[in-house]
């Protein structure tokens, strides 16, 4: 008995020694310690390393996008102009001639046109026309706006018009680029009878009724032609510069291109008094127009009749109740590489004077000739001119050369 507790004590003497030597061996000494503080206080340095770069970052962030904020608020007036530029169009014309004819051997820088367009939205736009005739003013040149009108959608096919504008007749009045057509003048009958080019200020509409075809209408300012111009009607073109508006005119025209290649066109116009009330013996005026553009192929034909009908004793009495004229043009387009050479003859025939009994002022003219196209949008153009006119009016015969472009 005293023997087990004997055992038993210095059993767990022995326990206990064990327990404290083990715990001993355990505890790390004070060299060992003295490393174990510095690794704690190499990783707090770090720590705090880490902190103050992220600090950083984050205030060059709020500074760079300060910055952003800035440059938005200082690009405001680059970003409107960068606009503009994007929306807004220019473009342009130009012909040169030399004309050795009977009534003139002279060079002319004919016309010089610039081109400027807008678009302020997808349905809302802008065009103008600023052209320079004759090179310049000191003599017989002008300084002249054509065209310059807002148009607005109606809707994706229907569209409205206000301003300056072409009016919608033949086939030169609202295309007549020089490398969009034969010859080194614009034909005489255009010219003279419609007459081109032709434009008034006011209101228009325009769109698609049907596949293949079309329609214009316009309301605007009408010619003011008087008995001392015999009531030809080229002189009565008031240019919307400070136009009489007594009597305003009204253009229709419908059009139908079911096929490519062709344009079949005619327009109507009518005006109460083509006077503008400045002569009590003229009435109203019908101008009737019709004309076919074709081009199928190499092969191309020009065709077109105008005529006006003028009401009263004044334009009675020197024949020029009726004014008409028409053209045709047969013409071939050869390939040369990249470029173009087409051929034409035309036959214009025309008459301001048509119902004067007294005299024959019918006027005959045949033109032959060469367009080169060295480009699309450059022609070199030769042409030959023959008159054969009735009465008393002087033959003007001869040749053309001329230059044109268009951008």
């Amino acid at each position: 008995m005293k023997f087990n507790t004997c055992a038993s004590t210095c059993l767990a003497a022995l326990l206990l020694t064990g327990n404290g030597i083990a715990a001993a061996a355990k505890m790390p000494s004070q060299e060992e310690m003295w490393q174990i503080i510095q690794k704690q206080q190499r990783e707090i340095e770090a720590l705090k390393t880490g902190q103050e770069a992220n600090t950083e970052k984050v205030e060059a962030a709020a500074d760079a996008i300060e910055s952003v904020d800035s440059d938005k608020q200082g690009s405001h007036s680059t970003g409107k102009v960068a606009s503009w530029i994007e929306n807004t169009q220019i473009g342009g014309y130009g012909e040169m001639h030399y004309n050795n004819l009977d009534s003139k051997k002279e060079i002319d820088f004919h016309r010089f046109v610039l081109f400027f367009g807008h678009q302020f939205t997808d349905n809302l736009r802008f065009f103008s026309e600023l052209e320079v005739e004759h090179d310049n003013t000191e003599d017989n040149g002008a300084v002249e706006l054509e065209q310059a009108y807002v148009e607005y959608d109606i809707t994706q096919t229907q569209h409205a018009k206000a301003g300056l504008f072409l009016l919608p007749v033949g086939i030169l009045n609202e295309t007549h680029e020089p490398p969009t057509f034969y010859g080194v003048e614009r034909n005489p009958v255009e010219k003279n009878i419609i007459p081109t080019t032709w434009w008034a200020g006011g209101i228009g509409l325009n769109g698609e009724i049907a596949p293949g075809w079309s329609y214009d209408f316009a309301v605007h300012e009408g010619l003011d032609t008087s008995a001392g111009n015999n009531y030809a009607v080229r002189k009565g073109r008031q240019k919307t510069s400070e136009a009489d508006a007594n009597d305003l005119a009204s253009t229709a025209r419908i059009k139908w291109t079911g096929v490519a290649g062709v344009e079949l066109a005619a327009s109507v116009q009518y005006q109460e008094d083509i006077t503008q009330g400045g002569d009590s013996n003229a009435g109203h005026a019908w101008l009737y127009e019709a004309h076919a553009d074709i081009e199928r192929g190499p092969f191309g034909l020009r065709a077109l009749y105008a005529m006006w009908d003028l009401d009263g004793s004044g334009p009675e009495s020197v024949g020029a109740d009726k004014q008409e004229g028409f053209y045709i043009e047969p013409s071939y387009k050869f390939s040369l590489f990249d470029q173009k050479l087409g051929v034409f003859a035309r036959y214009n025939q025309w008459d301001n004077q048509a119902e004067d009994s007294n005299f024959d002022s019918e006027m005959k003219q045949i033109n032959a000739g060469v367009n080169y196209w060295p480009h699309p949008d450059v022609v070199l153009k030769v042409d030959v001119q023959q008159q054969d006119n009735e009465g008393g009016n002087k033959n003007d015969n001869g040749f053309n050369l001329g230059v044109g472009y268009q951008f």
